[in-house]
């Protein structure tokens, strides 16, 4: 199996158009099978990386305006026309900002704790499948290599915090290292019920397996809590509120990067938000279908009267298989910021929670709700799947069947109850705290 995301039939047409274009001869490419292979991953990915860091310039405007709107404020409104240009000013603040290093700290490690955090998040955009053909690395294992790959940030925090010299940062970054092994567990296990469902591992193909309309995205009927799960832990995964401990400013004046300026502190500040972009691309990629439309066929089909197997079949680059691709990224592109809207609205709402609460929810109610979601999905598995095929009936996977019906409304009454059950307890004991602390007074 490749590694590689294939390149398409029209990319040798375009090389020898461009070198026709220099006044050179053309090459017959079917021998360069490979090259083309790499060639096009290293131009997809380039492509992707440019735009997905230009996009989080983006999404620090897109997040002051969000949380203004919420809060009832007017946001940034005085750099270029509706502040539009505030974001990029701030980067060319930091820019030229002196790079402070304080005393006593290790320069080597203290220089390279940036570029681990910011390493991994860019590394996501590679898996990242935008469209069927916008994807750099195809990896058969891409869904374990995307955790795998994000532990590495945390090292960065970590090293970040050690370095500083300041005890306020190292409480950071010891938040941190607790905080990712906490929420690693519950977020990967979400992911296994998708994979148990699409029977692969690689990101593309599990986006394939939900092909047509949003019933048949995994998220939607048949692992609507594995999708709960899998938000909840990448919000802490990111160091989103109410989940972001690591630089809480209230007590650790601003955690891990209290020392840094200039540059350096940008790249965490750039590394959060493109984090937070690949975590929400990954949950649209795992549950609500990808690139493929919700009502099971795109418009480009419908105009050309075309599959889209018969657009991408004809060999040569042309209009029809430029609008599918763009519609395909629209289509992600949408569920990707309602997830990043998501985490903002919940950022405006929620206050951050205190280091035993954080570890609490996760070790007492995340990672066992994980654990009976696993083995709901795997019976749920079993009579969908396995049982048709015994019997030697066809399997298409019809989600809308009762016992998936069942599945969603045993699922719901339990969420209800669970979390009926846990603000009751909560607003009991909120409420007796309170009155012991009045009686005191």
């Amino acid at each position: 199996m490749n590694l590689i995301q294939d390149y398409p039939k029209w990319l040798s047409q375009v090389l020898d158009w461009l070198l026709n274009a220099l006044g050179l001869s053309a090459i017959d490419w079917s021998a360069y099978g490979a090259v083309l292979t790499i060639l096009w991953a290293i131009i997809v990915f380039t492509l992707i990386a440019i735009v997905a860091q230009a996009s989080v310039i983006f999404l620090v405007l897109m997040e002051r305006k969000v949380l203004a709107w919420f809060t009832q404020r007017k946001g940034p409104n005085r750099v270029g026309p509706w502040g539009l240009l505030q974001t990029l000013a701030d980067g060319v603040k930091l820019l030229f900002k002196e790079d402070i290093m304080p005393k006593g700290t290790n320069k080597f490690l203290f220089t390279i704790a940036p570029a681990l955090f910011f390493l991994p998040s860019f590394v996501f955009f590679g898996l990242i499948p935008f469209t069927d053909q916008m994807l750099a690395v195809a990896l058969p294992a891409g869904a374990l290599f995307v955790f795998a790959i994000s532990s590495i940030s945390v090292v960065g925090l970590v090293l970040a915090g050690w370095a500083s010299n300041n005890k306020y940062s190292l409480l950071g970054g010891m938040r941190s290292a607790a905080q990712a092994i906490s929420y690693e567990i519950p977020l990967v296990m979400s992911v296994l019920t998708v994979v148990l469902f699409a029977g692969t591992m690689n990101i593309g193909t599990i986006v394939q397996a939900q092909q047509g309309p949003l019933w048949n995205w995994y998220g939607v009927l048949l692992t609507p809590v594995s999708l709960a799960i899998f938000f909840i832990s990448a919000l802490a995964e990111v160091n989103r509120i109410p989940f972001d401990l690591p630089e809480a400013e209230s007590e650790l004046v601003s955690g891990y990067n209290t020392e840094y300026s200039g540059m350096k502190f940008a790249l965490f500040f750039l590394a959060e938000y493109a984090s937070l972009f690949a975590m929400s691309a990954f949950t649209a990629a795992f549950f609500l279908g990808g690139y493929y439309s919700p009502f099971g066929t795109f418009l480009v089909e419908l105009v050309t009267n075309q599959t889209v197997a018969q657009i991408e079949q004809a060999g040569a680059f042309n209009l029809n298989l430029l609008a599918l691709q763009v519609e395909m990224l629209f289509w992600f592109m949408m569920k990707t910021y309602f997830f990043i809207f998501l985490a903002m609205w919940i950022r405006a709402t929620l206050p951050r929670l205190k280091p035993d609460q954080l570890m609490g929810f996760s070790w007492k109610f995340l990672i066992p709700l994980s654990l009976i979601n696993i083995f709901v999905i795997a019976i749920e598995k079993y009579m969908l799947i396995l049982v048709p095929q015994m019997s030697g009936m066809a399997v298409t996977l019809p989600v809308l069947q009762s016992s998936t019906l069942v599945n969603w409304v045993i699922w719901v009454v339990a969420a209800v109850v669970v979390f009926g059950l846990f603000f009751f307890l909560m607003s009991r004991l909120l409420t007796e705290k309170l009155e012991a602390r009045l009686a005191r007074r």
